[in-house]
C-alpha cells in the first residue's frame, strides 16, 4: 500500500492513489517526469537517502534548461531507481517513513537543486513545501484569544489574488473584514484580462498558494480561464465570497487622528455612494490594474475601433480586418500570434524587442505520466514546486546583478549575464535565422533583466515571418483618421487599432482619493514617486497596509504570490501587535521607511534594470525604480516574519 505523507492540506488535494501499473507502465509515465525533484521526492518518502546519488545532481548553472542540463545518460540512470523505488512502494517492500529530520531534509533540498549552503532557507522552502500537511503561514493566534472584548474591523480593497488571500488569513485570525470589489466576480487582472492566449509565465505549481496547491493543472504555464477559475474555486472554499461587495469601487479613504480610524467612501454599480467605517484599510489593487493608452497626437481622431489589449472588445470582428498593435510587451507577444491567422493585415509596432525565454513547454498541456506520478507518488507534486521556487528564485538573482568591472559595451552586465544574454541570442538568432531582415530588429541590444522577459516556444517568429504580418520599428508620430504615420512619413492604414502598451504601473492606488494624518493627501506626498517600507506601510498613514506595493515586484525570481504572501503575514503581525497591545493604530517611523528605501535604491542601481537606459514599465516618470525588489526572496521572507515593534509610532 503506498499511502504514503502528503505535504498539503489543500482543498485541491486528493488522496493519493495507490500503484497498481505494470513495469512497463510506470517506465512510460517515468519518461514524462521531471526528474530533478523526482528522486529527492523518493527520498524523503522512504527515507532512503542513497537514492541521491552524486552523480545524479543537478548543476546549478544548468538550471534553467530542461530537466535541469541533466544528460540522456543520467536521465535514463534517475528513472532505472525511481522505476525499482515504485515498484518496491506498490509491491510493499518500501513504506512511507515518518517526517524527514530537518538535517535529513536540508540534505534532499540540497541535492535537488545541486548546491549546499541552504541552511538559512530551510524554514522558508518548508513554508514553500508546505512540509507536515502544514500551512506555516496561517496566524497562529485570534482575536478572541488576545483582544476578545476589542472591536477591530478591517476594510480590503480587491478581491484579487492578494485580495483573497488577506480575507483569507483575517478570517483564520477571526477579525471582522469586508472585501470591496469593483468586478462582477473575483480574480483581479485574471477576470480582467480575457485577451486572446492571455496565460501566466510563471508554472503553475510556483504561481499558486502555498496552501492550495494543485496536483492536477491542466497546463505547466495555464491559460487566463484556469486562473481565474483557481482564485474563484480558492473564494469558495475558504467561504470568502460571503465577505465581499462586488460592482463595489473605492472613491477614498480619510483618516481620523481624533478617532484613530478610516472612514472609506464606496460607489456601488448603481452610482449609489456608502460610507464604511474601519480600523484598517488593506490594498489589494496590485500594480497592472490600469491600462495605460499612450500620448499620441491625433489619437481621437482614429475613425475605426481602438481598444486595449486589457479591455478586450470581443464584439469586435478581426477577421479579414487591417489590424494595427502597437507595442511588444507581455500582452502583446501572447495575442498577436493569436489573432494573426485571422486578420486580413497585420502591423506591429515595435518600440524596443523583448528577450525571448526558451520555453518549448510554453503551450503544452501536462503530459499524462506526469500527471500520473502527481496522483501516485506522494510529495512529488510538491518537490516540483520546489525546484520550480529555487530556479526561478534566488538561484537566478545573480545573472541580473552588474559587475562594476564589466565592460557593459558587450549588452551585459557581467560575466553571468553575458551568459544568459548568449543563450538567448543564439535562440532568437535561430529562429530568425531565415530572415535576416527580421532578426535585425528582433534582436535586443540592452542587457537581459533591463525589461521583462518573455516566454517563446517558437511561435513569436513564425508569426512575424507570416506573409500578412510586417513588423515596423519607425517611431509613431501621429494617427490619423484612417491609420498611424510613423517617423518615416508612411501612413499605415487600419481598421482596428489594438494598444497592447501595458499599464500605469508607477500611478499607486489611483484612482482613489487617500488623506491620512492632518489631511496629507497621499498622492501629494508621493509627488509621483510611490514609496513604502517592505513596500507595504506609508509614514503618516497609520493602519493602511498595501500589498504588491512599491517595490515588491519581481523580475527574474520569484511568484509575486510568494510576496503577498509574506505581506500578509506581516499585516496579520501587525493587527496582532496592536490588539495585543491594546492599541488602536500603528504609523510606521519617517526614518525607518527613509533608511529602507535608501537600501532599495542602491541596490536597484545595481541591478541591470537600474543601470540601462532601456525604457520599461519597472521605472517611473521620475526615472526611479520604483517596482522591483531587488534583494532576494529569503530577505523579504525574514524581513516579513514578524513587525518590529520599534519601527512603529503605537496610537490610541
Amino acid at each position: 500500500m503506498n499511502e504514503g505523507k502528503a505535504f498539503t492540506a489543500s482543498p485541491f488535494v486528493d488522496a493519493i492513489e495507490p500503484i497498481a501499473e505494470s513495469a512497463d507502465e510506470i517506465a512510460r509515465a517515468l519518461e514524462d517526469a521531471e526528474i530533478p525533484p523526482l528522486l529527492p521526492a523518493l527520498a524523503y518518502l522512504t527515507g532512503d537517502l542513497s537514492l541521491l546519488r552524486d552523480d545524479l545532481r543537478p548543476d546549478p548553472l544548468l538550471g534553467s534548461l530542461p530537466q535541469g542540463g541533466l544528460t540522456d545518460e543520467q536521465l535514463t540512470a534517475a528513472r532505472a531507481l525511481a522505476l525499482d523505488v515504485l515498484i518496491g512502494f506498490r509491491d510493499g517492500i518500501y513504506a512511507a517513513t515518518p517526517p524527514a529530520s530537518e538535517a535529513v531534509l536540508l540534505r534532499i533540498m540540497e541535492h535537488a537543486v545541486g548546491q549546499t549552503g541552504l541552511a538559512a532557507y530551510l524554514p522558508l522552502l518548508s513554508e514553500e513545501l508546505a512540509v507536515h500537511d502544514r500551512d506555516g503561514r496561517a496566524p497562529d493566534w485570534s482575536r478572541g484569544d488576545i483582544a476578545p472584548e476589542t472591536d477591530f474591523t478591517v476594510v480590503v480593497i480587491g478581491a484579487g489574488m492578494s485580495g483573497i488571500l488577506a480575507a483569507h488569513r483575517l478570517q483564520q485570525a477571526d477579525i471582522p473584514f469586508v472585501v470591496l470589489e469593483k468586478d462582477r466576480d473575483v480574480g483581479g487582472t485574471w477576470l480582467e484580462n480575457t485577451y486572446p492566449g492571455c496565460r501566466v509565465d510563471n508554472p503553475n505549481h510556483n504561481y499558486s498558494y502555498s496552501f492550495a496547491q494543485r496536483h492536477d493543472w491542466p497546463f505547466h504555464f495555464s491559460t487566463q480561464s484556469v486562473l481565474q477559475g483557481y482564485f474563484a474555486d480558492c473564494a469558495d472554499a475558504f467561504a470568502v465570497r460571503d465577505h465581499v461587495r462586488f460592482g463595489t469601487e473605492v472613491r477614498s479613504a480619510v483618516w481620523s487622528d481624533a478617532a484613530n480610524r478610516w472612514t472609506i467612501r464606496a460607489r456601488d454599480a448603481l452610482g449609489n455612494d456608502t460610507m464604511i467605517e474601519a480600523d484598517a484599510v488593506i490594498s489589494a489593487v496590485g500594480q497592472l490594474n490600469r491600462p495605460l493608452t499612450p500620448d499620441i497626437d491625433g489619437i481621437e481622431s482614429f475613425a475605426g475601433r481602438t481598444f486595449h489589449s486589457a479591455q478586450w472588445d470581443h464584439e469586435v470582428d478581426l477577421a479579414g480586418s487591417r489590424v494595427a498593435v502597437i507595442g511588444t510587451g507581455a500582452s502583446a507577444v501572447q495575442f498577436i500570434p493569436e489573432i494573426a491567422p485571422t486578420v486580413g493585415e497585420l502591423t506591429v509596432f515595435q518600440r524596443t524587442p523583448p528577450w525571448l525565454i526558451p520555453t518549448p513547454d510554453y503551450h503544452d498541456e501536462v503530459a499524462p505520466g506526469l500527471r500520473w506520478l502527481y496522483r501516485h507518488v506522494p510529495s512529488y507534486s510538491e518537490w516540483n514546486r520546489f525546484w520550480i521556487f529555487w530556479k526561478m528564485g534566488d538561484a537566478s538573482i545573480e545573472a541580473v546583478r552588474v559587475d562594476e568591472g564589466w565592460d557593459r559595451t558587450l549588452g551585459s552586465v557581467s560575466g553571468t549575464n553575458e551568459l544568459v544574454r548568449m543563450i538567448m541570442a543564439a535562440y532568437i538568432e535561430a529562429e530568425f535565422a531565415d530572415r535576416p531582415d527580421l532578426l535585425a530588429n528582433a534582436l535586443p541590444s540592452y542587457p537581459p533583466g533591463t525589461k521583462r522577459m518573455l516566454r517563446d516556444n517558437g511561435i513569436w517568429a513564425r508569426t512575424l515571418k507570416r506573409d500578412n504580418v510586417t513588423l515596423v520599428t519607425e517611431s509613431i508620430t501621429r494617427i490619423t483618421p484612417t491609420g498611424i504615420v510613423t517617423s518615416d512619413g508612411v501612413e499605415h492604414a487600419a481598421d482596428v487599432i489594438i494598444y497592447g502598451t501595458g499599464f500605469e504601473a508607477s500611478k499607486f492606488l489611483t484612482p482613489m482619493t487617500v488623506s491620512g494624518r492632518g489631511g496629507v493627501d497621499l498622492h501629494e506626498q508621493w509627488g509621483g514617486d510611490a514609496r513604502a517600507y517592505l513596500g507595504i506601510t506609508v509614514p503618516g498613514f497609520p493602519n493602511l497596509f498595501c500589498l504588491y506595493g512599491p517595490n515588491t515586484n519581481i523580475v527574474i525570481n520569484g511568484s509575486i504570490i510568494y510576496f503577498s504572501e509574506c505581506g500578509v503575514r506581516y499585516i496579520l503581525g501587525c493587527l496582532k501587535l496592536l490588539l495585543s497591545g491594546g492599541h488602536r493604530a500603528l504609523d510606521v517611523r519617517g526614518e525607518v521607511h527613509d533608511a529602507f528605501n535608501l537600501a532599495v535604491d542602491a541596490e536597484n542601481r545595481a541591478m541591470a534594470w537600474g543601470v540601462s537606459d532601456a525604457t520599461s514599465w519597472y521605472k517611473n516618470e521620475l526615472g526611479r525604480v520604483a517596482q522591483n525588489w531587488p534583494f532576494t526572496l529569503l530577505e523579504y521572507w525574514q524581513r516579513t516574519l514578524e513587525p518590529n515593534p520599534d519601527d512603529y509610532e503605537l496610537l490610541g
